[in-house]
């Protein structure tokens, strides 16, 4: 799935003062003439930037009557002039010594929460974004786009995963199946199943049983899914497991995957509609690699289509020009893991 923090404001800086406070003037105090650091003119609501340095500020003036003044107490006074409202230390009677006590330890544990909502936040922003662009799988499809093309070009490509035929990708020896979540699966964003996927779906859990599991760039990455919200819910909603993980595709390796199955990637089935992301990633990993059709197009971000348009077009070309797929030892001929469609 960095945090930002904000640095603490000093108990003593410059100072903005509004005019309707300026004629603010408790009687008994005699207020120090401020030194004027950046004058604007009258017509503006800041009128004047003041420094007041904790050396130098000048103590209230001894009130010649016995009762204490209430202005002393005013939420204003300590708010223009903090320096001036210093702390007695020992002179303070002991419930004021834990008044401030209780003060401080709220101020902590707000800024504790604060922290806690911040580093919250930047991980839903990242999250956004990374869905967007893909910072990592630009850096790591340099390679491909410039020289390693055939790590591009899926083993199967169907329309959707209705088309595979899981008792035959069994048959041949394959032991468990690995799906990216996004127009996949689902449509973009989405935590439930696209409906008409549903039949295949069971078709492949009878098949291949609980070995099978969600491997994507957005639930159950923890740099985006934080707290495993997302993949609980998507869980929940189409009951196969998704694997957590730290590395976008289509860098990392198969190492969590083939925890998780305890086999050979080699013995798995990656299945994905991005050719320099999901298919990548499979190649370079040793998993058969499938790739389908989007299932929405609506509902991907204008950068996103505009990228998948140029992927397109580059395996295509490179198919024109007839460079072929990486070779898989469990299956030769592609086309005997591919079916047609009933019909309706």
């Amino acid at each position: 799935m960095q945090a930002t923090s904000f640095a603490p404001v000093p108990n003593c800086c410059y100072r903005i003062i509004p005019n309707q406070y300026l004629h603010f003037q408790p009687l008994h105090l005699k207020r120090p003439k401020p030194t004027p650091y950046l004058s604007l003119s009258n017509n503006q609501d800041i009128t004047a930037l003041t420094l007041i340095p904790t050396t130098t500020a000048t103590k209230p003036l001894q009130n010649t009557n016995n009762n204490p003044d209430p202005d002393l107490n005013s939420s204003l006074f300590p708010q223009f002039y903090p320096c001036v409202a210093t702390d007695k230390g020992n002179n303070q009677d002991p419930d004021t010594q834990n008044q401030r006590k209780e003060e401080n330890y709220r101020d902590k544990e707000t800024k504790k929460d604060w922290g806690i909502f911040t580093n919250m936040w930047w991980a839903e922003l990242k999250a956004a974004m990374g869905q967007r662009i893909n910072f990592e799988g630009i850096a790591s499809s340099t390679m491909v786009v410039v020289k390693d093309h055939h790590l591009a070009l899926p083993h199967v490509a169907v329309p959707d995963i209705r088309y595979i035929d899981w008792a035959e990708l069994h048959r041949k020896g394959f032991r468990g199946v690995v799906f990216d979540k996004d127009n996949t699966i689902t449509v973009p964003y989405s935590l439930t199943l696209w409906g008409p996927l549903g039949s295949s779906l069971e078709r492949c859990k009878s098949v291949f049983g609980p070995d099978i599991a969600v491997f994507s760039n957005s639930a159950g990455l923890c740099e985006y899914d934080l707290d495993g919200s997302k993949a609980r819910a998507l869980e929940g909603a189409i009951g196969i497991k998704v694997i957590r993980h730290r590395v976008k595709k289509p860098a990392g390796t198969a190492e969590e995957i083939e925890k998780h199955f305890g086999c050979k990637s080699s013995q798995l089935i990656m299945v994905g509609d991005r050719p320099l992301t999901d298919i990548v990633y499979g190649n370079r990993n040793g998993f058969l690699t499938i790739l389908t059709g989007p299932l929405s197009l609506a509902e991907e971000p204008f950068i996103v289509r505009q990228v998948r348009k140029f992927e397109t077009s580059l395996v295509n070309r490179w198919v024109r020009r007839g460079l072929k797929p990486i070779s898989h030892s469990l299956l030769s001929d592609p086309m005997l893991c591919m079916k047609d469609l009933p019909p309706l």
